[in-house]
């Protein structure tokens, strides 16, 4: 392909990106000229070098174009939707022209006529009234004045109008994200963009990434330099200058690299109207913060998952307007696309105001594809039950259609934003609407890493998943961590935190050296909305690190997400807080766990337990759980096949005796004995205890898969305490099952 062909191919895709945006406002403002203007500027230059460029098929088919638009332009014609539907094909059939150029070195050998036809149809209207006469025309103007009477279409276009329907209207916002009037002559006025040639040049892309590797051995040259020259005083000067250059050339090659989100915004608004039409919704786009600036190549990852989060938004989310106007809702549907800087990450939402996400349904599903078992996914929290959405395959429609159904979506969405760094969050209100939200980092190439050791190897530790360092001086290791069998935990701030120890999560042959031999530092890392601590052995200094593609050996063993060079030339593999997190088995953060719906009420919300003892040993038991106290003489207990029950007269009540007080009490003893009656679903079952203690408020941490199968543990009265989990029980059936056995006090208490 020569130069000039380039060139050409660049400018009509960058026309054609125009066209598509103004013909989507143009819905919403048919009467504004200058976007008329704009669109006909942007075919009739691509006609205009389609004649010497060779290009016959693109050459017809964009005059046919300019002809409509040209009766548009001049007023002959209304910019209806019938209109804009046609137009939007004629931008499509340009596009796969443009396509097969680029690829083929061709035009292809596609079939224009019957879009022509099309275009050719829906301009005759203006070139019968062009053949018209000026004083027939002039009195048939004052005759349709006098006398209102539709006239008929002509026999050519009335065939147009009877296979194409006109599509339901669709409201789009401004860029701003406000709300266009609805009426269409109020409307603000459209300022088309203005060339600048003078003032910008093309880069290939090609270019920039090199540029971009050689800027990220630059930094990791800075890096050693200023390790080697930090004890020479004569140096000094050298090596601060040398550090200021070359941020500042770093940066500057960030900032040619960053392209406005607008550039994968823009394509929504075509995206919904289509699929809105489809679907039978009436929605009303707004998208904020499309100024937001952010990598090109990070840009490109995101295209994707943003389509697809917009498609399950319409499909699965906002409902018909029949279904909006019963529940009481406006008929018309809102989409918000929202784009912010925060930190070192950009934020994407998507968020719809539908009917929000069935977590039931969800569970009921998941349990149906064999993912989870009913006994697990009764402890799932609601937060958990979502991120079973990205799992591959997995879908809540009903059937399988052209739009959904086949489970892809949500996992390119995770897969995709994952594989750059990023992150994928999903909040949801039954009734109300769910938001996804993206989380893509600023830049791939360097970000700011702080560099911690362990088994006398050296690591980084990405500092946008750092929250803060807490420091243990040895000695006080034994009584700063807790142990609650396997499960490490730290008091911090009088919440609980579970802890990972890197060097036995990376050897765990190895035995590790008594703790209270060295100094101790604990990273508290929030990942994935897990909260946790990884204790290593030693902190350096932070390091603006560059960021090295793994080999596939070491991608698979699932705790690193890149490698590095570090300022004074070792190499260090580059620690992924999340699969930390999921190797070692944690649960999402109890404290997020327990956080109310609405956002204003501030804080976690508290749990209340009803406080216990059982042979010295207390246990928290959640109170919504608990039907009732009975306080009964020990002659009411009965032991059928070597299992406690309650006599009840209608029922026999399974009991648990986990502290042992039933089998300690003489026989036929009519002592007062204490049983907590407590029912998860349509279960029942009796806990005996020594003494009912209090009641008492608290949040939930969940170990499971940490070494506490059960419930959990709270902090409780200044005293870690285990949380009956009942919802572990099994179906309680007198079949002879080994059922009661379950013990769920001996599981967590050590």
């Amino acid at each position: 392909m020569d130069d000039l062909t380039r060139e050409f191919l660049i400018e009509s895709q960058e026309g054609l990106d125009r066209m598509e945006r103004c013909l989507t406002e143009l819905e919403q403002s048919p009467q504004d000229a200058m976007l008329l203007a704009e669109i006909f500027r942007s075919v009739h230059t691509i006609k205009g070098a389609t004649g010497f460029l060779g290009f016959g098929r693109l050459e017809k088919l964009a005059h046919s174009g300019e002809n409509l638009l040209g009766a548009l332009r001049d007023g002959k014609l209304p910019a209806d939707a019938r209109i804009i539907t046609v137009l939007l094909k004629l931008l499509d059939a340009l596009r796969g022209i443009l396509k097969a150029i680029e690829t083929e070195a061709g035009e292809g050998a596609g079939d224009d006529s019957k879009l022509i036809a099309q275009l050719d149809r829906l301009q005759a209207p203006a070139l019968a009234a062009a053949r018209q006469p000026a004083h027939a025309l002039a009195g048939a103007r004052r005759k349709h004045k006098a006398q209102p009477v539709p006239s008929a279409p002509a026999p050519d276009s009335a065939a147009a109008s009877a296979s194409e329907p006109s599509p339901p209207p669709v409201a789009f916002s401004s860029a701003a994200g406000q709300a266009l009037p609805a009426q269409a002559d109020a409307a603000p006025p459209h300022t088309p963009s203005q060339g600048t040639a003078e003032s910008t040049l093309r880069v290939d892309v090609a270019l920039l990434n090199r540029m971009m590797n050689l800027v990220g051995e630059l930094v990791l040259a800075r890096n050693q330099v200023l390790q080697a020259t930090a004890a020479d005083a004569r140096m000094t000067a050298l090596s601060r200058r040398l550090d200021m250059v070359t941020a500042d050339l770093r940066e500057a090659v960030m900032k040619a690299r960053l392209q406005p989100v607008s550039y994968i915004f823009s394509k929504i608004p075509r995206a919904v109207r289509d699929l809105s039409q489809e679907l039978g919704r009436r929605v009303r786009l707004e998208m904020e913060g499309q100024e937001t600036e952010l990598d090109k190549s990070l840009l490109e990852a995101v295209k994707d998952p943003l389509t697809h989060a917009v498609r399950n938004a319409l499909d699965h989310g906002i409902e018909p307007p029949a279904e909006r106007e019963a529940a009481g809702k406006n008929p018309e549907g809102t989409l918000r696309l929202r784009a912010l800087q925060e930190g070192s990450y950009v934020l994407i939402e998507v968020t719809d105001d539908g009917a929000g996400i069935a977590v039931e349904k969800v569970r009921s599903r998941a349990i149906e594809r064999g993912l989870l078992t009913p006994d697990r996914a009764a402890l799932l929290s609601e937060r958990e039950l979502l991120r079973l959405l990205f799992l591959p395959g997995f879908s809540t429609a009903a059937s399988v259609t052209r739009v959904s159904g086949r489970g892809v979506g949500m996992d390119v969405v995770h897969t995709n934003v994952e594989r750059i760094g990023g992150k994928v969050e999903i909040e949801s209100r039954p009734g109300h609407g769910t938001t996804l939200r993206l989380r893509i980092p600023l830049t791939l190439a360097i970000v700011p890493a702080l560099i911690v050791r362990s088994l006398d190897q050296s690591f980084a530790l990405p500092q946008a998943a750092l929250s803060e360092l807490v420091h243990i001086p040895h000695g006080q290791a034994a009584t700063a961590i807790r142990w609650m069998q396997n499960a490490p935990l730290y008091r911090l701030r009088g919440k609980l935190l579970p802890l990972v120890f890197l060097d036995r999560l990376l050897a765990p042959g190895c035995a590790p050296a008594p703790a209270s031999d060295r100094d101790r530092f604990i990273a508290v890392l929030n990942a994935d909305g897990r909260r946790f601590g990884l204790v290593v052995d030693g902190l350096a200094d932070p390091e603006e690190i560059v960021v090295k593609p793994l080999s596939p050996v070491l991608k698979g063993i699932g705790l690193y997400s890149g490698a590095t060079v570090l300022g004074n030339a070792d190499l260090a593999l580059i620690l992924d807080p999340g699969s930390i997190a999921l190797k070692a088995g944690l649960a999402l953060g109890a404290e997020e766990d327990a956080a109310p719906a609405d956002e204003d009420a501030g804080s976690a919300a508290k749990l209340e337990y009803l406080l216990v003892e059982t042979s010295g040993r207390r246990a928290a038991v959640p109170l919504d759980e608990v039907l009732r106290i009975e306080q009964l003489p020990l002659s009411r207990i009965e032991i059928v096949g070597r299992r406690p029950v309650l006599n009840l007269g209608s029922q026999l009540l399974p009991l648990v005796d986990s502290g042992g007080i039933l089998s300690s009490a003489p026989a036929g003893s009519h002592a007062p004995v204490i049983v907590v009656v407590c029912r998860k679903g349509n279960r029942q079952i009796g806990m005996v205890v020594s003494q009912v203690l209090d009641a008492a408020a608290g949040g939930r941490l969940s170990l499971a898969g940490a070494g506490i199968p059960a419930g959990g543990i709270t902090l409780l009265d200044e005293r870690v305490t285990a949380v009956v989990g009942f919802g572990s029980v099994p179906a309680l059936a007198f079949t002879g099952e080994a059922s009661l056995d379950w013990n769920p006090v001996a599981e967590v208490l050590p």
